[in-house]
């Protein structure tokens, strides 16, 4: 056996793991144009069961918020629901754990996929780093309408309602997105947050919808079946922070209080345009179990969990065209690179078809 310190198991909270090699969430555009998850999803998941826990994708919470070219899916119907536990019983029949990750993409909206309806943020600031995939093809992101504090406990009751959809869909628990510079992340760093009142200017301001959020989820679902996923240095969608190792320290901090089932940190940013180290603070600040994610290679990832500083390791761009990337860690084998090309594709192609070890 390669990297065996991968391989023992571990509890997230009420979460009892098999192996510490977690799935990403990963958007992948399958579900219909209604938001509904798909039969190519239910062999999707299925496939990549073997994963100590599978966080499925970015999963919208409320209607009309869509960010990915409208073919995300969503839990706020029946027919997600029902659809979703096509998914969640595919995933257990193979005895794998599954949650569901909760989103609200904010300003990365675009009134295109979402009946001429203007994205909303914590401030009129819209994203000028790159351009979205619309029915019109790809164009400039639109400029936010600032949320008004009024309207923030429709957001909130929005994520409480989802996570029970969430539980009647039948998932081990629920993930709060509050990463990659959608809604709950734009109201935490103050590069996208310039608004005053409650929700605005201060650290404890900017991340109170978040953890009122995480406070509502936690009801429905109780603190060991919910993880948090945070990227402080990610500049993704046009983010940026001016602390963002404070910003690490301080909410660690105050999902240690509430003791989280799991704290998913992504390290490092896609572009390389932010560093620092946020492992360190994430780790002295939350006593719970510490996930990592981005860049990880399966020896680093076991040396990671073998010296303490992480429970376990999620890994995301390999998990797309490596389903038994559990099987392939443990024996050795190289790991296969995906092709970019189908990421966000809506067919069976780059999605399904990528080959295992052994015919399934």
């Amino acid at each position: 056996m390669h990297h065996p310190a991968l391989f023992t198991p571990v509890a997230l909270g009420a979460l009892q793991l098999t192996n510490r090699i977690l799935m990403a969430p990963l958007t992948r555009c399958r579900a219909d144009a209604a938001h509904v998850p798909t039969a190519m999803m239910v062999e999707y998941y299925a496939q990549r069961a073997s994963a100590g826990l599978v966080i499925c994708e970015a999963t919208m919470v409320i209607e009309g918020h869509s960010a990915f070219g409208a073919r995300e899916p969503g839990i706020y119907s029946a027919a997600q629901v029902a659809a979703w536990k096509r998914v969640t019983d595919a995933v257990h029949a193979k005895g794998g754990k599954i949650v569901l990750q909760l989103w609200h993409g904010g300003r990365a909206c675009h009134s295109l996929l979402n009946g001429g309806a203007q994205p909303v943020a914590p401030s009129p600031l819209r994203i000028t780093n790159d351009e979205t995939h619309t029915p019109l093809g790809k164009k400039p992101y639109e400029v936010p309408r600032e949320l008004r504090d009024d309207e923030l406990p429709g957001i909130v009751g929005g994520f409480e309602k989802a996570a029970q959809n969430a539980r009647s869909a039948g998932f081990d628990g629920v993930e709060v997105h509050g990463a990659n510079g959608y809604l709950l992340d734009q109201f935490l760093r103050d590069g996208s947050n310039q608004r005053s009142g409650r929700y605005g200017g201060s650290l404890e301001n900017r991340a109170r919808l978040m953890l009122e959020v995480v406070d509502a989820v936690i009801g429905v679902w109780g603190a060991g079946r919910v993880g948090v996923r945070i990227s402080p240095l990610n500049s993704y969608n046009d983010m940026r922070d001016s602390d963002p190792v404070g910003l690490t320290s301080y909410v660690a901090a105050q999902f240690d209080r509430r003791a989280l089932a799991y704290l998913h940190l992504m390290r490092a940013d896609f572009f390389g345009a932010q560093k620092g180290d946020v492992v360190r603070p994430a780790r002295a600040a939350f006593r719970g179990a510490l996930v990592g994610n981005m860049g990880y290679s399966p020896a680093e990832a076991a040396q990671a969990v073998a010296d303490g500083t992480l429970a376990a390791v999620a890994f995301g761009h390999h998990y797309v065209s490596n389903p038994d990337l559990v099987a392939r860690v443990k024996a050795g084998i190289a790991l296969v690179e995906p092709d970019s090309r189908t990421f966000y594709t809506h067919e069976a192609q780059g999605y399904t078809d990528y080959p295992t070890l052994q015919p399934a």
